[in-house]
């Protein structure tokens, strides 16, 4: 299977079409300290193609049992299509710079042991604050944040094509899908969004920010039934 064939196909008002083979994963957020780190979940099936619930309604998680036809979901895509460069607020450190485009799904990975990534990068004036800056950014989920360095190279971690279901047992709740490895998006009306190497994409159903994740499985207290 080429690469060309690896994207995910967003339906009108029903679910995420994958294809391509793409490697299907749970991962848990696990807090270490004042850090956090993803666990490995129970292992799920794998396929050449399959459907993800983005409703928040399926009785089968992550997969669409199509419970989109009768509980009313819309979903409406919302989200900006400008790329990343375009959105994203840039700031400056002594030893390495932030780009944050706000795209938040209170994953919480860029809080290390001793500071945020915003603090970290403000800070940035030795090796340590420059690397736990870096490492803060490049595990955010979301690909809300990115490293770069002062000569303006972005950093980024390396990943192949993959999909994590992400529970967030220390809310309460059911996150949202991480998609690593620049895996395309494919609008309901055919645009195809800005490949990305970190995405979350909503499986809650309430994101204002549709199809990216905005955090709101959080305050409706999203729980997806397996």
């Amino acid at each position: 299977m080429s690469n060309q064939d690896v994207k995910i196909k967003i339906t009108e008002a029903g679910p995420y079409l994958v294809s391509g083979h793409v490697p299907l994963y749970e991962k848990i957020i696990v807090p270490k300290g004042r850090e956090y780190e993803f666990e490995n979940g129970r292992e799920l099936p794998q396929a050449e193609a399959y459907a993800l619930c983005r409703c928040g309604h399926s009785k089968n998680a992550p997969f669409c049992d199509g419970s989109h036809e009768t509980c009313g979901f819309v979903g409406k895509e919302t989200a900006s299509r400008d790329r990343f460069h375009e959105r994203a607020e840039l700031l400056e450190g002594p030893g390495i710079d932030l780009m944050d485009d706000n795209r938040c799904a209170y994953a919480r990975f860029c809080h290390r042991k001793h500071g945020n990534v915003w603090e970290l990068t403000e800070d940035s004036i030795n090796a340590e604050n420059i690397k736990e800056a870096i490492k803060a950014a490049s595990d955010c989920p979301a690909g809300r944040l990115v490293a770069r360095e002062k000569n303006g190279n972005l950093i980024e971690p390396s990943y192949g094509p993959e999909i994590d279901i992400i529970q967030d047992p220390q809310q309460g709740v059911s996150s949202g899908i991480f998609i690593k490895g620049n895996i395309p998006v494919v609008a309901a009306d055919g645009f195809c969004y800005e490949t990305r190497n970190r995405a979350m994409l909503c499986r809650c159903g309430g994101s204002r920010n549709h199809p990216y994740c905005d955090a709101s499985h959080i305050p409706i207290k999203f729980i997806a039934e397996p």
